[in-house]
């Protein structure tokens, strides 16, 4: 899986690789859209996968698979569990930038908030 690894045990639990990352990319950023759409390339090719083998396995059995899926109706579980997989595919999307979202606001202290507050004081 790519980006955040989540545990069985603790699914709630994200692990980060810890250190700076390796930088590909002189453009501020290039190197996190080149990460997301690896993880959208991947997921596209996966996807394509699963269609042409559910295809394959509906045309054997003589299933007219087009017609089904356009008259599929989902229930409440289906589409949680749809919303589900979106939000997963949303996670290690932005995995890049939800990292260092994470340790820009772990950086933050209030001892830092406390002391800009009082620069800014100061400058009246």
């Amino acid at each position: 899986m790519t980006g955040p690894e989540m545990t069985e045990e603790r699914p709630h639990v994200v692990r980060h690789a810890r250190g700076k990352r390796p930088d590909f990319y002189e453009t501020p950023g290039l190197d996190h859209v080149m990460s997301m759409i690896m993880v959208l390339a991947s997921e596209v090719a996966t996807m394509r996968d699963r269609l042409d083998s559910a295809e394959r396995v509906a045309k054997a059995s003589g299933l007219d698979l087009a017609a089904g899926i356009e008259a599929l109706e989902l229930d409440q579980a289906a589409l949680e569990e749809r919303e589900e997989r979106r939000q997963d595919l949303l996670r290690r999307l932005y995995y890049l930038q939800l990292k260092d979202a994470d340790e820009a606001a772990k950086a933050h202290t209030s001892e830092g908030f406390n002391a800009t507050i009082a620069e800014i004081a100061l400058q009246d």
